[in-house]
């Protein structure tokens, strides 16, 4: 193999330093956020995830084995997370601490990921967002598992791009290995594996040699990767409760909140009149598809409509932490118009910026896989349901095309006219349509609209 040109080995090297720059500078900002927020109680998933962690994991006489414990409803690996780390360091102040350290590792695997799907450049910018990007910056220091998730995701889809690139078996394993952790984080990703390996295998069909490929091989390696890594806890699954479930049952009670009319505490006071955790979740996907095929067949055009302003609107989980929960204190009118301005202006702004770098864009296929990751995430949180804080997975796309849309480089963009011009209307027309349902519960709106407020 020949070596890489002086000129962009030099590039490549002075990018590494950057991200790792702009990593530091990410854990920096998440500490001062520990250092400088109020000391507040739990709110939200936040008290279920700590429970699970330091009580449920953390009983006496069981240790932390997985066989002494009932923990099937929710994933394992951000539990034991938080019971290793409150073991080994003795408080849970210093967990959040190791995961603000691992929240600014999502910094260099955008970054990375960037560079092989766009350019050193565009991944350069977009590191940059990720690093200070305000909701990032703040589940890093709360008790909520998107960030072990999105990082994981993001390491795995920077893996994946490496493999194709290289092309690299070893990469695809580790892909395949990391995409793993992240669904016994998230289960989600289980169902989105598929989408990884058909985008490792594209072009196979056209090859009428037997011979396996590297692409073949990559492939294989991933999916053996995954599997091993599920394994262990399947089998346990099948060991304490006597079931095949590949990861957890979360899955079933949330598609059937997502397709009926009932708040999240009666669907779990309905599922939790039911003893066995096995057949609450068996009961739970029946009454879900019983709800689905009730609504057919306007149901997935309601569920657009239901459930894509949820996701894509103008709010952040921080502003349902800190005022709608009120897990600290009462905010003034202007204090709270001052947050909203602070959490929800740099979204709209990345949104805007992504539409047009995506109005322009001419993607690569890696461009074009991350597209597919961010359509189907989205989709699958149309058919359950949709919150601000499902988005965050998928927002370092948005930011990637923001990013392109900025650096301006002429061979991944072109120029704003014609049919491109009248898609960005388009895009526009529907980010408008998405975003307005959710504008009055911004008291900033409000103000501005002359709405009373809330």
């Amino acid at each position: 193999m020949s070596e890489a040109p002086p000129k962009a080995a030099a590039s490549s090297s002075g990018g590494a330093l950057w991200l790792c720059a702009l990593a530091l500078a990410a854990f920096a900002v998440r500490g001062v956020l520990l250092l400088l927020e109020p000391q507040c109680g739990l709110a939200g998933d936040e008290a279920s995830w700590v429970a699970l962690g330091t009580r449920e994991l953390g009983r006496p006489h069981r240790g932390l084995s997985p066989f002494r414990v009932r923990l099937l409803f929710y994933p394992p690996l951000y539990p034991y997370f938080i019971a290793i780390l409150q073991r080994a360091l003795g408080s849970l102040a210093a967990v959040t601490w190791v995961q603000a350290a691992v929240g600014a590792l999502l910094v260099p695997a955008v970054g990375r990921a960037g560079r092989f799907a766009f350019s050193p450049r565009v991944g350069l910018l977009a590191a940059a967002l990720v690093a200070f990007y305000p909701d990032f910056v703040w589940f890093s220091t709360h008790f909520w598992s998107e960030t072990l998730f999105v990082v994981l995701l993001w390491w795995a889809l920077e893996r994946i791009l490496r493999a194709d690139a290289g092309p690299s078996t070893g990469a695809a394993a580790t892909a395949g290995v990391l995409w793993g952790l992240a669904t016994l984080t998230r289960e989600l990703t289980l169902y989105l594996a598929p989408v990884a390996l058909l985008w490792i295998l594209r072009g196979e069909a056209r090859r009428r040699t037997p011979r396996a490929s590297p692409a073949v091989r990559a492939a294989a390696a991933f999916a053996l990767a995954l599997v091993l890594t599920l394994l262990p806890w399947t089998i346990r699954n099948a060991i304490v409760f006597h079931a095949f479930i590949p990861v957890s049952t979360m899955g079933g009670s949330n598609l059937w909140q997502g397709n009926v009319p009932l708040t999240h505490l009666e669907v779990h006071a309905t599922l939790g009149a039911i003893e066995d955790p096995v057949e609450r979740d068996r009961q739970a996907k029946k009454l879900a598809w019983e709800a689905i095929l009730a609504r057919q067949p306007r149901w997935i055009f309601e569920k657009l409509g239901e459930q894509m302003p949820e996701f894509w609107k103008a709010g952040s989980e921080i502003l349902d932490h800190v005022l709608s929960r009120g897990p600290c204190r009462a905010w003034s009118a202007a204090a709270r118009m001052t947050l909203e301005i602070g959490v929800v202006l740099p979204y709209l702004v990345l949104l805007a910026l992504g539409l047009v770098g995506l109005a322009r864009a001419r993607p690569g296929p890696g461009a074009v896989l991350l597209l597919v990751v961010l359509a189907v995430w989205n989709l699958a949180h149309v058919v359950a349901y949709a919150t601000t804080r499902f988005r965050l997975p998928v927002l370092p796309v948005v930011f990637l095309f923001a990013a392109a849309a900025v650096a301006g480089e002429r061979d991944s963009l072109a120029p704003l006219r014609g049919r491109r011009l009248a898609l960005l209307a388009i895009l526009a027309a529907l980010a408008g349509l998405v975003l307005w349902p959710g504008l009055d519960e911004l008291a900033l709106w409000r103000a501005l609209v002359g709405l009373p407020p809330q």
